[in-house]
């Protein structure tokens, strides 16, 4: 990294290669993993390890050729109802997480893979937060190198549970383009201070970059919840949850809030978050990934908020939404 500019990628060492064939032989050749282990001469407790690297580096993907009429209804009821030009629903697997990732990185993988090897986008912007992460980590390896990533929001010296960084330099290793990081916390202390920040370099480069993307990849946090909630820790003590909570607030998105019908509130934080104000994004391509019971209110509302013209989300949130009228 370079004062918040291009992300180098790093290039594979031998356990990467080892990760690779150990794959190799067992989702290819059929072996065990105590095969794979015999074969590479490892104990199989690393064998089973080199296997997970694979997987959790995109090295491994798996296609099931198969159309799921009820996604494909439910995508369009969406689309039809909040005016989207894009919905991607997965279906619903085993996972005893409240968000599930296993089916939102799967979609929203695929997602990120197409986008970045299409030329319709020259800049895509990426939000932060532990879905747009499995996303990331779960695609596979391709050369974009026309195409440019920018963090749309800070997040360095918070606490989160994907922090911008990785996913950004994630990105750049998946990808070989060049990558440019908001080298920011998501709140100024002040905003005499935001002031300072947006005149510093680096921070003045992104910025302008962020103007440019014609699509933009984001998250939607829930306001309060354990569970993909927008933490404490991001804001001004546990009461900023419930005062944003008690003013109308059901959604973030970029650091900012949400009412239940989709409005954009007004917070003491708009003059602080180093994000590009909410109504910038509008006439751009807007994709959410997002999921799980606990994010559904949130979800709604940034579906009537207008801001959205696309979604990826899992079968069971889909579905909640969709049997319930909109307000």
């Amino acid at each position: 990294m370079n004062d918040g500019q291009g992300l180098t990628p790093t290039k594979s060492d031998g356990d990467a290669d080892l990760a690779a064939r150990a794959a190799w032989l067992h989702y290819v050749g059929g072996m065990t993993q105590a095969e794979v282990a015999k074969r590479l001469n490892v104990p199989n407790t690393r064998a089973h390890r080199y296997i997970a690297r694979a997987q959790n580096e995109g090295l491994v993907r798996i296609f099931v050729d198969v159309e799921a009429t009820d996604c494909v209804q439910l995508e369009t009821e969406l689309m039809n109802r909040y005016s989207l030009d894009l919905c991607r629903i997965g279906m619903d697997i085993p996972d005893n997480n409240p968000i599930p990732l296993k089916t939102l990185s799967a979609v929203g993988a695929n997602f990120f893979m197409q986008a970045a090897a299409g030329r319709k986008h020259q800049v895509i912007g990426v939000g932060n937060g532990r879905t747009l992460a499995a996303s990331v980590n779960a695609m596979g390896r391709q050369t974009t190198p026309d195409v440019r990533f920018v963090s749309v929001l800070g997040g360095l010296t918070r606490s989160f549970a994907a922090n911008p960084y990785d996913v950004i330099h994630r990105l750049a290793q998946k990808t070989n383009a060049a990558s440019f990081l908001m080298p920011a916390p998501l709140y100024a202390n002040s905003a005499g201070d935001k002031q300072v920040m947006l005149k510093q370099f680096g921070i003045v480069e992104t910025m302008e970059l962020i103007e440019e993307a014609t699509l933009v990849v984001v998250g939607i946090g829930d306001v309060g919840s354990d569970e993909g909630g927008i933490s404490c820790s991001m804001l001004d003590g546990a009461s900023a949850a419930m005062d944003l909570r008690k003013a109308g607030a059901v959604a973030e998105m970029l650091g900012q809030f949400l009412s239940e019908d989709g409005g954009i509130l007004t917070s003491p934080y708009d003059d602080r978050v180093m994000a590009p104000p909410l109504e910038t994004l509008r006439g751009r391509e807007v994709v959410a990934i997002a999921g799980g019971k606990t994010k559904i209110p949130a979800i709604r509302a940034a579906l009537a908020s207008g801001l959205l013209t696309g979604l990826i989300t899992d079968e069971a949130t889909a579905r909640a939404i969709v049997e319930r009228p909109p307000a």
